[in-house]
C-alpha cells in the first residue's frame, strides 16, 4: 500500500497599495499559521527565485527612458512562472501554507488598471502561467494613498513606483478594491491605516475564517 496522500497546502497573498504594510505583517501571518501546526513557506513577489529576484532588480530601476507597460507585465509573470515552478506549486504539494507578499491581484492592480493595460492582458497572462491556481486567501491591506506615500517616503529609499503619481495610486487601491468586492470569499479587506494591534487583530480574525 502507497503512503496516505497528503493533504494540500494553501496559497495566502498579501496584497496593498505603498506603504500598506504588508512587508511589516507577513511575519504576523506566518506565525498565526504556524501555532495552528501549519509548514509555512513565506516568499514574495517579484522575486522568490535567482530568476525573480533579478527581474525585481530590473522592475525597480529607472531607466533613461520609461519601461513600457506591457514589458513591466511581461517580466512579472516571468519570475511568476518561476516562483510558481520552483517555490509555491512544490511547497503547497508537500502540504505547506505558502504566505506570498504581493501575487496576481498586483498584476490586475499596476499594469492592468493604473498602466492602462486592462485585465484580459492580464487574465491572458493568469491562465497561460497559473493554469487553475488562484490563491486560496487574499488579505488586502488598505489605507487612504496619502497616508501610504508618505509611509513609503518614511522607509527612505523608493522605488519607481513609490514616485508614481497620486492618480497612478488611486487606480491601484479602486483595483484592488473592486476585486474585493467582486469576490468577497476569497479577500478580506484589512484596514492598514488602524494602530498595529487593531491590523493584527484583523489578520488573525480573517485567518481564522479561512482555517
Amino acid at each position: 500500500m502507497g503512503a496516505p496522500d497528503t493533504e494540500p497546502g494553501r496559497l495566502i497573498t498579501l496584497e496593498g497599495g505603498e506603504g500598506a504594510g504588508k512587508s511589516s505583517q507577513i511575519d504576523v501571518v506566518a506565525e498565526c499559521l504556524r501555532a495552528l501546526g501549519h509548514e509555512v513557506v513565506v516568499t514574495r513577489e517579484p522575486g522568490g527565485t535567482r530568476l525573480g529576484e533579478a527581474v525585481r532588480a530590473v522592475l525597480m530601476t529607472e531607466f533613461d527612458t520609461p519601461m513600457p507597460a506591457m514589458s513591466e507585465l511581461l517580466l512579472m509573470f516571468a519570475a511568476r512562472a518561476a516562483h510558481l515552478a520552483e517555490v509555491i506549486e512544490p511547497a503547497l504539494a508537500r502540504g505547506a501554507w505558502v504566505v506570498s507578499d504581493r501575487f496576481t491581484d498586483a498584476s490586475y492592480a499596476y499594469q492592468g488598471a493604473a498602466r492602462g493595460l486592462g485585465d484580459e492582458a492580464v487574465a491572458t497572462l493568469e491562465h497561460l502561467v497559473q493554469k487553475d491556481r488562484r490563491p486560496d486567501g487574499v488579505l488586502l491591506f488598505d489605507l487612504p494613498v496619502a497616508i501610504g506615500l508618505e509611509r513609503a517616503g518614511r522607509r527612505g529609499q523608493g522605488n519607481r513606483f513609490d514616485r508614481e503619481t497620486i492618480v497612478f495610486h488611486e487606480r491601484v487601491r479602486a483595483a484592488y478594491l473592486a476585486r474585493a468586492r467582486a469576490a468577497p470569499a476569497r479577500y478580506r479587506v484589512i484596514d492598514a491605516s488602524a494602530p498595529v494591534e487593531v491590523v493584527r487583530s484583523q489578520i488573525r480574525t480573517a485567518l481564522a475564517a479561512w482555517t
